[in-house]
């Protein structure tokens, strides 16, 4: 993980794209929004953009030493995006895409905060306190997509909030069993208590009837936001509307993998093929063809 940088700017614009564009592409199945179909012009912002996500979930999961003084740094540079010269090269990069499409500054600092919230307990006691997370790692990303693509009103950011928090469930319902391995339990325990299911059962990955019940009320519950923030995809302009459909028809093929093992989510990790995910990109496009969508 590259460093904060003591001193000033030390690269030009054009070298910090093309650093964030070195790292979107080692991630790239992160972040399918920067896709062929974009224009050029664009393309370099969602790099910084991707870049800056990244970066900042990274220190909040992976750095050595005081996460949070990470955190806090990091967010010191970022406020030289809007008030001076930032000193990381992807914050020099971020800096050009800000002024280029006037984004402020509360998606990012939304992220930050996602981040220091990760240092805590690992657990969510309601699920109003999860969408509580959710709303801070989540639906920023969404709305910055929707800054670069040059949509700016509230009904769009309502959609995108939507399936944006639904991806992130349709992401927690997928690594139940991987995120209990790093001390973290996203399923609410108010509904643990509900259906009669222990964190030490979740623990121990222990598959009964109760955790199969469970499963199914969180996997409905992330279906329902799928399919209200569906209506975004024929408000997006451009080509950039085939992304937005294929976050949400890639989530939903999730939700059906997890329902096709009978929501055990502890035997094998609930996954969609490669050759699935072509086919799906196929039918989204010939869709979106027939609707005459996607232009």
């Amino acid at each position: 993980m590259k460093p904060l940088l003591a001193g000033p700017a030390s690269v030009s614009a054009e070298d910090a794209y093309a650093q964030c564009e070195r790292l979107t592409k080692t991630h790239y199945e992160n972040f399918t929004v920067v896709s062929w179909l974009l224009p050029r012009t664009v393309r370099k912002h969602f790099h910084a953009v991707y870049a800056y996500c990244r970066h900042v979930d990274d220190l909040g999961d992976e750095a050595s030493g005081d996460r949070l003084v990470l955190l806090d740094e990091w967010e010191a540079d970022l406020r030289r995006c809007y008030e001076g010269t930032p000193r990381h090269p992807f914050l020099i990069a971020l800096q050009q895409t800000i002024r280029a499409h006037d984004i402020p500054i509360e998606p990012f600092l939304s992220l930050i905060e996602a981040n220091r919230i990760d240092q805590g307990s690992g657990r969510f006691e309601t699920y109003a306190d999860l969408l509580h997370y959710c709303e801070h790692s989540a639906t920023p990303v969404g709305r910055l997509v929707l800054y670069l693509l040059g949509h700016r009103d509230a009904k769009r950011q309502q959609l995108s909030d939507a399936t944006c928090m639904a991806l992130q469930l349709a992401n927690f319902w997928q690594d139940v069993a991987r995120d209990a391995a790093a001390g973290r339990i996203y399923i609410p325990l108010e509904d643990m208590t509900t259906f009669g299911y222990t964190e030490e059962e979740l623990l121990h990955h222990v598959v009964n009837d109760n955790l199969r019940s469970l499963m199914a009320f969180e996997v409905d519950r992330a279906k329902t936001l799928f399919h209200e923030g569906l209506a975004l995809v024929a408000l997006v302009k451009g080509r950039g509307k085939l992304d937005i459909a294929l976050f949400s028809v890639g989530g939903l093929s999730i939700l059906k993998a997890i329902e096709r093992q009978g929501y055990d989510v502890f035997s094998s990790r609930p996954t969609v093929s490669s050759r699935s995910k072509l086919a799906l990109m196929a039918v989204t496009v010939a869709k979106l063809l027939a609707r005459r969508r996607l232009v």
